[in-house]
């Protein structure tokens, strides 16, 4: 039985330092310019969840997912994060609803549809954004 202890306590240790955020990218249609599974997880230490940026160059804009159902869009890229509530943030309102959340702006369609997922301290949604 030790060996088991061992194999199960890897395995933990394993699970604990996976990134409590995951984009996983599809691209099943090319006028999207980003499309797939976005989750946004607790982090165990802060509670908090997470979030990720993604920088659109060639559009220069930024495109954050999370934390948990906040979104933002911002146009410029900067290295210091902003604040999804303020004006400059060009969804309105950031967080997403119960069901699907679609957002027009001026060149852009941003949607979000929560995606379920197999972890409670997890927010899952399929994303997708594209030009119009």
């Amino acid at each position: 039985m030790p060996a088991r202890t061992a194999l199960i306590a890897a395995a933990a240790l394993l699970a604990a330092s996976e990134s409590p955020t995951q984009f996983t990218s599809f691209r099943h249609d090319a006028t999207y310019l980003l499309e797939g599974n976005w989750q946004s997880c607790r982090d165990p230490e802060t509670r908090q969840y997470n979030e990720r940026v993604f920088d659109q160059v060639q559009l220069g804009i930024e495109v954050h997912l999370g934390p948990g159902d906040d979104f933002a869009i911002f146009r410029g890229i900067q290295e210091e994060h902003r604040e999804h509530r303020s004006p400059e943030n060009l969804l309105q309102p950031p967080r997403a609803k119960a069901g699907r959340q679609r957002w027009e702006l001026d060149q852009l369609i941003f949607e979000v549809a929560p995606a379920g997922g197999s972890r409670f301290d997890c927010r899952s949604y399929w994303i997708t954004l594209q030009k119009k």
